[in-house]
């Protein structure tokens, strides 16, 4: 029987998590949810996938209105849902994924969602230099405002896994591994990975 590879990755904003992501993906041939994710818990729930990218990774209870009920009946549609709520559909997809077989989580409180779970949980960092740099380049930012943003959605991550896991967002001590991507990159980031995983039993 194939060994079933899970694969959790924290990332500070901007630090390049996404591509390690996507390197691990293609290097082990595993699927990476994200987006897709919150198609997934979208469709389980019956909001719209809208409404779950808008909200995604974000703690405070959300109003909406055209937003709720896209795919679902007329005769429910309250005025707002907790973001408890939210975070219940995202965790029971990630859950019912694992359970199917390998895969790779990028955010959303994947490696306490998991906790139970044989898994293998990397932070990947960065400076702030390294990031904004990044941003930079991916959005066409000056420095003083991608600095900012990065801030703004880094409070937004961090506030998120804090209030759902009551735990640290980004400390060492819940990760297996951490890497700062601006001394290796993503592609050494992910021979590392790999390396420590197989090392670990974990892949």
């Amino acid at each position: 029987m194939e060994k079933r590879i899970l694969i959790n990755i924290g990332r500070q904003f901007g630090a390049g998590g996404r591509g390690v992501a996507a390197l691990l993906g293609e290097r082990l041939g595993i699927p990476v949810y994200d987006n897709e994710l919150i198609r997934k818990a979208a469709e389980e729930s019956g909001f719209s996938p809208a409404f779950f990218k808008k909200s995604d990774e974000r703690k405070r209870l959300f109003r909406f209105g055209s937003l709720f009920g896209l795919n679902r009946a007329s005769s429910y549609a309250p005025s707002a849902i907790d973001g408890t709520e939210l975070f219940k559909y995202q965790s029971q997809a990630i859950r019912d994924i694992a359970q199917q077989g390998s895969a790779i989580f990028l955010g959303r409180a994947s490696d306490y969602v998991l906790r139970d779970m044989e898994c293998l949980d990397v932070f990947i960092c960065a400076p702030m230099e390294d990031r904004v740099k990044r941003v930079c380049e991916r959005t066409g930012m000056e420095a003083a405002e991608a600095e900012k943003y990065i801030q703004r959605k880094e409070k937004n991550r961090r506030d998120y896994y804090n209030f759902f896991t009551l735990g640290n967002w980004g400390v060492a001590s819940n990760y297996d591994l951490c890497l700062d991507s601006s001394l290796v990159g993503l592609e050494g980031c992910a021979d590392l990975i790999i390396d420590f995983g197989r090392r670990a039993g974990l892949i």
